[in-house]
């Protein structure tokens, strides 16, 4: 079915709340990004068409739907597929960049094949609205909101109750229990403290927040509210290392159902019990354990699947052979006939398919003229935002990258990680002290913002041939320099605007790739990417012969790249001693739940 009049409707009401009705505020920016990303979903929403048919239990917990099928733009995503989703279950869905993930998410949610009025539904996609409530009364208020509707769907399956067994009662008597309306704003702070929020900023009216720390808040209400049915995508986008862990310490015992698209191999392998993944042929296979056992299981099926294909095209070979030299014979000819008998029902059994290896992502980034050290150096660095050292976020910092420098930053938010990046690549001067580059020194930046700088309404290839117009190349050039990132066929012609998350990040690390710099600068790149582009990136930068600095939440790319740690804390860069692991094991144990 086709998204209906009445989705347009509530955006356009949203647009409306976002607009009038209330005093402007000094937020403009984040305002404009709010109506384009009600237009962009507007868009998306009425170019979604998905057909299936329910067939799990209307009064039971668990999503069965047959014949499921789901394109977007015309183009189809998943055909003919069997949708699984078991209450208890926490599954990750996993599939490469443009196959449908988050089409698939906002399907499930919006209702595109109707749930039971019982299993409410919650895709954590948009930011928290900017209100004069601060982060506690706004998680507080959903969490009433969804108490009261509790109440009165429990009311009205009493009413109804007609003597019988009404398994559904027990469920919201649970539900109910386990929110406990007394203990709501501690909780709620709890839960906040553990997502970054620190006491000054959860005194903060929502409209005071960044986008960043809104969609925490809204991630924040999720949880909270523990639906039926919870979509995750990409959860950890705006988090720190610390909150990461303490997310997949949350997440880990969520009792209902649980589907989380995450670039973090990590991620998903602390918290997910099942793994749904959408395959090049548009299916749905499913897996059970984590990403690891995925991985390995899918191995096994397919190196098992291929010796069985090959052992049956080596029988149809044998028999097609003897087939064809039977001749005029009538003994050979009657065998001839018995043996293409055989041929007709393997294939109207279904032949053995043959296994499709999925394409390796493998990018690269130029190599660059090696510089001596010093390459980018700081001496005596002190920076403060508002020019007073009393509040400086850096004070004194002496530190250097070369062109061997493979160095990651780690440290809670606020401590100014993406700060000392922008003082690197020059967007910030220091308030005492300097930085040095080397004259022939050329930096390129990936930063959290990259992509919402591309312009959306103009293909990949017109992309790069404005932005580079002094190359003079054909056309077929640029066609090998987005291959090399991933992005081929209609995702090179098609406006950027339709392109997923991860493959706009293709697009800008190809971008990047044709600036040929000395050392780049990478502010969380995996945000959007599908796990096996992850490892395109890591293997891109191991192979890189310049200088690569990286902020990033996801702790297996750290793991991959990164010869240095640098922990920025208390004002001062301190060069962390031991792996990675570690000082996740060491922020583990910081936790409580």
């Amino acid at each position: 079915m086709v998204v209906s009049a009445s989705k347009q409707k509530r955006l356009a009401a949203k647009a409306a709340k976002a607009t009038g009705g209330s005093k402007p505020t000094d937020d403009t920016k984040s305002l404009e990004k709010t109506m384009q990303q009600l237009k962009l979903e507007a868009i998306r929403s009425t170019d979604r068409s998905a057909t299936g048919v329910l067939t799990s239990n209307l009064q039971g917990r668990d999503i069965h739907i047959d014949s499921y099928t789901l394109s977007f733009h015309g183009r189809m995503l998943i055909e003919n597929a069997q949708v699984e989703l078991n209450y208890g279950n926490r599954y990750g869905l996993l599939g490469d960049n443009g196959c449908g993930k988050s089409t698939f998410l906002r399907s499930i949610a919006e209702g595109d094949i109707e749930l039971p009025p019982h299993m409410d539904t919650y895709l954590l996609s948009e930011e928290a609205e900017p209100t004069d409530l601060d982060p506690i009364e706004y998680v507080v208020k959903a969490a009433r909101d969804e108490y009261a509707r509790l109440e009165k769907e429990l009311e009205d399956m009493l009413a109804a109750d007609d003597g019988g067994d009404n398994p559904l009662l027990d469920g919201i008597y649970e539900r109910m229990d386990q929110m406990d309306a007394s203990t709501f704003e501690p909780r709620a702070a709890e839960l906040l403290y553990g997502l970054g929020f620190d006491k000054e900023r959860m005194k903060l009216p929502t409209k005071s927040l960044s986008g960043g720390w809104r969609m925490r808040v809204a991630l924040a209400q999720c949880l909270f509210k523990r639906p039926t049915v919870l979509l995750l995508e990409d959860p950890t986008i705006h988090l720190d290392l610390q909150s990461v862990v303490y997310l997949e310490e949350y997440l880990k015992t969520y009792n209902r159902i649980l589907m989380i698209v995450s670039h973090s191999q990590d991620f998903l392998n602390t918290v997910c019990t099942n793994i749904v993944h959408i395959t090049p042929k548009r299916r749905l296979v499913y897996y059970g354990g984590n990403f690891d056992t995925f991985v390995r299981t899918k191995h096994e099926n397919e190196v098992n699947q291929m010796k069985a294909y090959e052992k049956q095209q080596d029988e149809i070979a044998h028999i097609k052979k003897f087939i064809a030299s039977a001749g005029t014979y009538s003994n050979l000819v009657r065998q001839a006939k018995s043996k293409q008998k055989i041929i007709d029902k393997m294939e109207a059994d279904g032949l053995i398919e043959k296994v499709e290896v999925e394409r390796q992502l493998k990018f690269r980034f130029p190599d660059t003229n090696r510089l001596p050290p010093p390459v980018l150096s700081f001496s005596d660095v002190t920076f403060s935002y508002d020019g007073n050292t009393k509040h400086a976020l850096y004070y004194e910092v002496d530190a250097a990258v070369d062109m061997d420098s493979r160095i990651a930053l780690i440290g809670p938010n606020g401590t100014g990680k993406s700060t000392l990046l922008k003082l690197m690549s020059g967007d910030l001067e220091p308030t005492e002290g300097r930085v040095q580059r080397h004259t022939q020194l050329k930096l390129a930046k990936y930063s959290q913002h990259s992509n919402d700088q591309l312009d959306v309404n103009v293909s990949p290839i017109d992309y790069m041939r404005s932005k580079f117009s002094k190359v003079s190349v054909d056309i077929d050039f640029w066609r090998q320099q987005l291959g090399r990132f991933g992005l081929s066929g209609n995702h090179q012609t098609n406006a950027i605007g339709t392109l997923s998350d991860g493959l706009k990040s293709r697009l800008v690390f190809a971008e990047i790739a044709q600036e040929a710099p000395g050392i780049i600068l990478f502010d969380e790149p995996t945000n959007g990417l599908a796990p096996e582009a992850i490892d395109g990136l890591a293997d891109a930068i191991n192979n890189f012969n310049g200088g690569v600095v990286l902020v990033s939440h996801d702790f297996r790319l750290i793991s991959q790249v990164a010869k240095e740690l640098w922990l920025c804390e208390n004002k001062q860069i301190v060069r962390f001693t031991g792996s990675i692991e570690k000082y996740k094991e060491n922020l583990r144990k910081q936790i409580t739940l």
